[in-house]
């Protein structure tokens, strides 16, 4: 075996974490934030709402399963979120040198030399997830020797501008015309939106679609901090009085929450995972959906037109909003999943329908 170069992950209260590089070597920063997913780390890795983010993987063995094809459909990547890892930097405990499944044509590692992206193995994750925990996500840098680097917080960028596509594009021919606003948006949104009869438009973040011929609106996830996106808030505001649909995923929660009048912060270590259980509110029904977000709608500023949708079990936090009488609504976390459960897909059926009445109404 190739000799393996050490490398050292350190954590802006001092912590280090020593490893070995499995990856692309060079010294980057970012911010540390964990995810307790057991698989999924194809889907994961290219998931946008990760962009700037060194990434801790508490699930032990990774790897184990390679990488699949980049085969494509409808124009996207058939077995990934977009076209590239976003994640600054990959902190695995265990990695497997040995891959094995029906799709996969190479390595993680191989994967993440393709990307110049690097990843440390060796690390006590259950440790450094701890002190991520008890201490909040922090910042951090992956440092080879002789190759310093300074911390760096992405949260001071405008992420979303660097996710997002920059030009308008349009997918299928469907009866039902989306603008899909781009924050950084996952490719399954775009594929359940194209199996439910659309005609999908994807936008840049921060382009005006109020002129656009369309049916209904759909925001998008993607990374960072929602103050950020005041061009997509002022645009989403125009559209809000001609009353067309309007669905919201992870960040396109927020950005909704502020277009309505509400207010965002940061949570103290997020929330990322397959496994998180949300309450409909009103119901006893509770549904385990995927997360990957750091932000949050604050509950209590929603104006009186407004109310929650969902709420975390967990912590009780929001993970969803809704108008009380306009066909206005948003989720927290991710009903098209990919990778993790797909309990409630449904919400997808549920913004067609109101594009349908609305439709109806309309003639």
């Amino acid at each position: 075996m190739t000799q393996l170069r050490k490398v050292r992950l350190i954590l802006e209260d001092g912590d280090v974490f020593e490893g070995k590089s499995f990856g692309y070597e060079k010294s980057v920063a970012g911010e540390v934030v964990f995810y307790t997913a057991m698989t999924g780390y194809p889907e994961s890795l290219t998931d946008p709402s990760y962009t700037g983010q060194i990434l801790v993987s508490t699930y032990p063995l990774i790897g184990n399963y390679g990488v699949p094809a980049d085969t494509t459909e409808e124009n996207l990547y058939q077995f990934y979120e977009s076209n590239k890892i976003h994640i600054t930097g990959l902190i695995i405990s265990d990695y497997s040198f040995e891959y094995s499944h029906w799709n996969a044509i190479k390595s993680l590692g191989d994967w993440l030399k393709e990307h110049k992206v690097p990843g440390l193995f060796g690390i006590d994750t259950r440790a450094l997830t701890k002190i991520l925990r008890e201490k909040g996500s922090m910042l951090g840098k992956i440092e080879f020797e002789d190759e310093p680097v300074e911390f760096f917080d992405p949260n001071h960028e405008n992420l979303v501008s660097i996710a997002s596509t920059d030009k308008v594009e349009v997918y299928g021919n469907g009866e039902h015309r989306v603008v899909l606003v781009d924050c950084g948006v996952k490719y399954n949104i775009i594929r359940c939106l194209l199996k439910r009869n659309t005609t999908v438009i994807r936008v840049p973040w921060n382009y005006d679609f109020s002129n656009e011929d369309f049916d209904g609106i759909f925001l998008s996830n993607g990374p960072g901090d929602p103050a950020m996106c005041d061009a997509t808030v002022a645009n989403i505001r125009k559209t809000m009085n001609a009353e067309k649909p309007i669905m919201g995923i992870c960040l396109g929660n927020q950005l909704l929450a502020r277009a309505a009048g509400a207010e965002t912060y940061k949570l103290k270590y997020g929330h990322r995972s397959h496994n998180q259980p949300v309450l409909l509110t009103g119901t006893d029904r509770c549904f385990i959906t995927s997360q990957n977000h750091g932000y949050a709608v604050d509950p209590k500023s929603l104006p009186s037109d407004w109310e929650a949708l969902f709420v975390n079990v967990n912590d009780n936090t929001n993970e969803g909003i809704r108008h009380k009488t306009k066909p206005f609504f948003s989720t927290q976390f991710h009903p098209e999943a990919s990778s993790g459960p797909v309990d409630t897909e449904f919400l997808f059926d549920d913004f067609i329908q109101n594009i349908i009445e609305y439709k109806k109404n309309r003639k």
